[in-house]
């Protein structure tokens, strides 16, 4: 009998940490931007959109640690495949609420407002 000795990946937190600061600086970023009313909202939009590609590249790499693997090529499958379900699911609800939006008239528009008065 042979005994396998298998050394313990060697993991350290740098990476996370790493990771963890990049998004939350981001994410104040963000905040700061859209909270301020410097910019106008023409403006304000792309540089958020920007910077939610910016973090989910950083979610992918420091966390997923995406391209480190052995089989990159499956988890590449897998990122793509989130990333259409995820563009079905918000473009999809963007379309469907526009649509929605359309086809109500003012008059249910007034009763919905008057509705929620209410609450």
């Amino acid at each position: 009998m042979s005994e396998r000795t298998s050394e313990p990946s060697k993991t350290t937190l740098r990476p996370y940490v790493l990771g963890y600061i990049w998004s939350i600086y981001l994410t104040i970023t963000v905040y700061l931007l859209v909270t301020s009313d410097r910019f106008d909202s023409y403006i304000v939009v792309p540089i958020v959109i920007a910077l939610a590609a910016v973090q989910f590249v950083v979610q992918l790499v420091y966390f997923l640690h995406l391209g480190q693997e052995t089989r990159p090529r499956w988890r590449l499958y897998a990122v793509l495949f989130m990333i259409i379900v995820v563009s079905i699911l918000v473009f999809g609800s963007l379309w469907i609420m526009s649509n929605l939006n359309y086809r109500m008239t003012p008059q249910q528009i007034n009763t919905y407002m008057q509705s929620q008065d209410g609450l």
